[in-house]
Order: C-alpha cells, then sequence, then structure tokens
C-alpha cells in the first residue's frame, strides 16, 4: 500500500531548523525544531525535508531517523519524521485510530492529496525535496485536514477513493492464503531480514498481514506488492487481516479510539469493497481469502444483530468480488454469534477463532464439527508472545492454520 522505501533516506535538510514564528520560545524534540504560535489552540510547526506542517502542541514528535526502532503506529497523536528502520518494535497488535501524521522521503511530480472515507485517512504527496504523507483520524477530520493544509498540500481539491479503486498488482497464486501449519501475525509487516532469519530458523510458515480498515493501527512501511511476491517466492503464505470498524468501542482490546460499526450493511460492504482493493494492490487476487478482525466483544442482542448484518454484507460483497470471506473473533463473542445463528446468516468461508489456551489444535468446544470443517479454519492459541529466531525479535500472536486453496 505504500510505495517501496529507501530506508534511512533523509535527504538535504531533512531535519531544518525552525526558528519561532512568534514570541513563543524555541523548543527540540527530537532532531526537528519545533516552535509554540501565539494562538487560542496551542500549535507548533514541525519542518521536514523543506515542508512546514503545523500540529496540535501536544503531539508527540518522533524522528525516525534517530529512533529507527520505533513502531509508527495510528492509535495515538502523533508526528512520525522518516522511514522506520528495519526491525520496528512494535506490539502483536494495535487496534484503533485517531488523528496522527507520518511523513517520509519520496519521488512526487506534483503535490496531490487523495483521502479514503472508509478507512479514514488521507494519502499526500508534495514535489521538491519529495515526500509522501499519511494523515489518519477517527472523529475530527478536521484536524487532519488543517494539518494537511498549514503545510501547502491541496486538501480542498482531495480527490475521494471510492471502495474499489486501488489498482491491482500483478497476482501471487491463489495458493498464497493456503497453508496448513504453524502461522504467527503482528502488527507491522517485518523487514526482509527478519523474514529471512524465521522463514529459516522458526517453525513458522505463514504471516498474518494487517492489509488495512479504519482500525489498523500500525502503519505498514514494508508491505508493498513487492514484499509479498518476494516472500511468497520464499516459501511464505499469508492470512491477510482487515480491521474495520467493531461492534462497539472500549471493550475487548479495542480502546476508546475505535471505530465503531453503526450502519451494518454498507459499512460491511464498502470494508469488503476497501478489503479486495487493498489485497489486490498488494498482488493478492481473486480466490485469497480475507479476514475481517473484529475484536472480542460483550454478549447481547443489540451488538449481536450489529456484528451480523455488518459480516454478512461483507461475505456477501467479498464473494461477488471474486474473494473469499474469513472472520477473526474470540470463541466467547464473534465464534459463539455465528454458531447461535448459523441457520440464519451466511458465514464466512473460513473462522479464524481466538481461545488462547496454548494448544495448537483445530478443534475446539465452540466450533460443532460440520461447521467450518473442510480446510477452513485457523486457530489464534497464543497471544502477545515475544519471539527471537536467527537473531530476529517480533512481537506476535501464535496461530495454526488449516486453510485449503478453496475452489
Amino acid at each position: 500500500m505504500s510505495a517501496p522505501r529507501s530506508p534511512h533516506r533523509t535527504g538535504r535538510g531533512a531535519l531544518r531548523a525552525l526558528t519561532a514564528l512568534t514570541a513563543g520560545a524555541l523548543l527540540c524534540a527530537g532532531s526537528p525544531a519545533l516552535a509554540r504560535t501565539a494562538s487560542q489552540e496551542a500549535t507548533r510547526t514541525v519542518v521536514y525535508r523543506g515542508h512546514a506542517f503545523t500540529v496540535p502542541a501536544g503531539w508527540q514528535v518522533v524522528d525516525l531517523a534517530k529512533r529507527p526502532t520505533a513502531c509508527v503506529r495510528f492509535d495515538r497523536h502523533a508526528v512520525y519524521l522518516g522511514t522506520p528502520g528495519e526491525r520496528q518494535d512494535c506490539p502483536a497488535r494495535v487496534t484503533g485510530r485517531t488523528e496522527a501524521l507520518w511523513v517520509r522521503p519520496a519521488t512526487a511530480a506534483k503535490a496531490a492529496v487523495t483521502e479514503n472515507r472508509t478507512a479514514r485517512e488521507f494519502r499526500a504527496t508534495a514535489p521538491a525535496e519529495g515526500i509522501a504523507v499519511t494523515a489518519t483520524y477517527r472523529a475530527d477530520r478536521a484536524t487532519a485536514a488543517r494539518v494537511l493544509s498549514s503545510a501547502g498540500l491541496p486538501v480542498a481539491a482531495a480527490r475521494t477513493e471510492p471502495p474499489g479503486t486501488t489498482s491491482a498488482a500483478p497476482a501471487v497464486p491463489v495458493d498464497a492464503t493456503a497453508h496448513q501449519g504453524p502461522g504467527f501475525d503482528t502488527c507491522a509487516a517485518p523487514g526482509q531480514s527478519t523474514m529471512d532469519a524465521w522463514k529459516k530458523n522458526s517453525p513458522y510458515g505463514a504471516v498474518g498481514i494487517y492489509v488495512g480498515g479504519v482500525n489498523r493501527g500500525c502503519a505498514q512501511a514494508n508491505l508493498t506488492a513487492q514484499w509479498v511476491r518476494t516472500q511468497y517466492t520464499k516459501g511464505w503464505r499469508f492470512f491477510p487481516l482487515y480491521v474495520g470498524p467493531q461492534p462497539t468501542s472500549g471493550a475487548g482490546s479495542c480502546a476508546d479510539d475505535c471505530a465503531s460499526i453503526t450502519d451494518p450493511a454498507p459499512q460491511g460492504r464498502a470494508a469488503a469493497e476497501d478489503a479486495a482493493a487493498r489485497a489486490g494492490a498488494l498482488g493478492l487476487g481473486k480466490g485469497s481469502v480475507l479476514y475481517n478482525d473484529l475484536e472480542q466483544y460483550p454478549p447481547g442482542a443489540a451488538l449481536t444483530a450489529r456484528v451480523l448484518g455488518y459480516l454478512e454484507a461483507w461475505t456477501k460483497r467479498l464473494h461477488e468480488l471474486g474473494y473469499r470471506s474469513g472472520a477473526y473473533g474470540s470463541v466467547s463473542s464473534l465464534v459463539a454469534d455465528l454458531v447461535g445463528n448459523a441457520s440464519g446468516t451466511t458465514l464466512p468461508d473460513v473462522i479464524h477463532f481466538a481461545r488462547w489456551n496454548d494448544r495448537a489444535a483445530l478443534t475446539d468446544e465452540a466450533l460443532p464439527a460440520a461447521l467450518w470443517a473442510d480446510h477452513q479454519r485457523v486457530h489464534q492459541y497464543s497471544g502477545d508472545r515475544t519471539e527471537t529466531w536467527g537473531g530476529a525479535r517480533i512481537d506476535i500472536d501464535r496461530d495454526q492454520l488449516d486453510v485449503g486453496p478453496g475452489a
């Protein structure tokens, strides 16, 4: 989804000092210089490669040239400058999204802005000492727009991307999302040296990648079509995860900054279209399984109806687009609701069920033997683990897969 990167490239004057714009004192946070303006709402100006962004004063500024292991994540107010290092220190998963900014080097012919309303994010480019920008938001779209406008980026002329408009890449074979055996998922796609070390030394053969969604918290500096093709060629297989709107905020691992399901059927269709477009841009073509990540939620008839309506719309739209539907959730919430309503809803093709019992088994008391019985199961059996293989450390969740290539 992001352009191929040049590791640690910052260019001439990447982080230039900025003199105070008003009587505010000069502040420093890492390498960039920050100046507080004398306005009713405290702000600071951050300059990167000659482009100045005015952001709320409370936002943390992270210079990735000085902190290459910092995790670029969109669930907190922050400004990230540069390209993250080969080994970001990210949690196993980050769920939720708020207003944040990531600015990095890029080749750009002109200043342009696009907006994906489904994912709630702006993408922008600017020439001269070129940059690419991602600005995310949850409820405060206006702040994200103001931050981009402050750097002269043409937000008013932003092109809105309807779901499904992302250009597709040449597809890897359809068995890219089929695997029998151990796998792991992690918040940000690892760099190549880490993937190589784990392929050689770890027991894992499949990797969960977070391809998109309004509640995907980690940026994906590595996740490109070339990355997917390279890993496939080296023997890796994938289970792509899409973190769309959640049943409710503030429950389970979904923090208060999670966007929630409010209009199930339209949101489910839009999520499917966005997920298919993002998967296609990575080279994961028709026939691939795409998993909708629905974090744990409390029981209740209203939430059950909301979740089932959303997930049924997701599944039906993915089928129309030629993809297979997967769903991730806890045995105590999503799985219980699907099983309890199996005769009255369109079930996903593959179930990715979470029960952290440290047993890599694909049977479970919550799953009737007749459901998802034909190579249609993934079990996340352990979470928030830190593992090191071949000298490369990642925070992961552990999974056991039995997923066939499908029809």
